[in-house]
């Protein structure tokens, strides 16, 4: 089964401001960062989603908080897909891509939990994408009103397991040189 990971929002707006940054931030970039590593090593397609609203100053096209954050491992030949909406298959060459390059199954990470990785998660599931992963520990977000991060985290990972993906730890995606 070909397969690409597609990482969601890791934007420097996460991370600019110690008390608006990702729960967990720095175990959440170096386990990316692995599964980075993993898909090179595979020969899947490393995917970055990145958030793209005029009306929110930190993901504005071209503001600093818009740019991915410096601490993943890009390069060239990766793709980068702009996204208007909580949903990376809305409105942008995501699906057109992933058809092109015979993808028949997406390992998920990326931000914010409860927003654009649950819409695309459950947007995917809709597209065909039935065998879909979503790595533990690779995915985060921000406390609210009502709950803490890691609340939101264990919530949506009990409604999503066996449904719309399969949890896995990260520790599966290890790669040794």
């Amino acid at each position: 089964m070909k397969q690409a990971l597609i990482i969601i929002d890791i934007q420097e707006a996460f991370f600019l401001d110690n008390e608006q940054n990702l729960w967990n931030d720095e175990t959440i970039i170096k386990h990316i960062n692995s599964l980075i590593a993993w898909a090179r090593h595979n020969e899947a397609p490393v995917i970055f989603i990145q958030h793209t609203d005029a009306e929110d100053v930190d993901f504005a096209y071209g503001q600093p908080g818009w740019e991915l954050y410096h601490g993943l491992h890009r390069q060239a030949e990766d793709k980068v897909i702009q996204k208007p909406t909580w949903d990376a298959f809305y409105r942008t060459e995501l699906a057109e891509y992933l058809q092109e390059q015979h993808i028949e199954q997406l390992i998920f990470a990326g931000a914010q939990t409860e927003f654009c990785l649950d819409t695309t998660i459950r947007s995917a599931f809709s597209h065909g994408y039935h065998h879909n992963i979503l790595v533990k520990e690779a995915h985060s977000t921000l406390a609210n009103d009502i709950l803490e991060a890691p609340q939101i985290i264990q919530h949506h990972e009990c409604i999503w397991h066996n449904r719309f993906v399969r949890i896995q730890p990260v520790a599966g995606f290890q790669h040794v040189d």
